[in-house]
């Protein structure tokens, strides 16, 4: 195995979930692990602006007018288990694994995962019905990225 392919194994364990991974070959025995990053619990603290009450208010209607409604409270996300290139068929002349309105129940593909020339099967682990697709075939995706809205 050459230095590059051990630098590439080392990039994605550290960008993964997993902590360990061994590999062994009759040349050799290669053994990687991670320590456990701290968990931390994040806050958020509103910020508040000190202003005139009768400036602010006809910016708070303008700025709720053009703001996008938030998210309904009942969607939930599937999220990429894994650094990779994100596609939503088995091949590109084969039907997507999942579209917007389908129901699809925990265990079931909805996309692969491509990352170092291996193509990883990506399971919901809940059901419900897709209500949108937050990337696009051929997208770079990060650990934890959202890939689906499901309610």
């Amino acid at each position: 195995m050459q230095i590059e392919h051990i630098k590439e194994l080392i990039t994605l364990l550290d960008q993964t979930s997993v902590h360990e991974m061994e590999l062994e070959t009759p040349e050799f025995k290669l053994s990687l692990k991670k320590e456990a990053a701290p968990q931390f619990a994040a806050t958020h603290t509103p910020i508040v602006h000190a202003a005139p009450v009768a400036a602010v208010a006809p910016a708070v209607e303008t700025e709720q007018a053009a703001a996008p409604t938030p998210a309904p409270s009942n969607l939930r996300t599937i999220t990429s288990p894994m650094v990779g290139t994100f596609y939503s068929r088995p091949a590109p002349d084969k039907d997507a694994y999942v579209q917007v309105g389908d129901r699809v129940e925990a265990g079931q593909v909805v996309c692969i995962l491509e990352a170092m020339k291996l193509f990883n099967d990506v399971e919901t682990e809940i059901s419900g019905e897709i209500v949108e697709i937050l990337v696009a075939d051929g997208d770079l995706v990060e650990y934890g990225q959202a890939l689906f809205s499901v309610k």
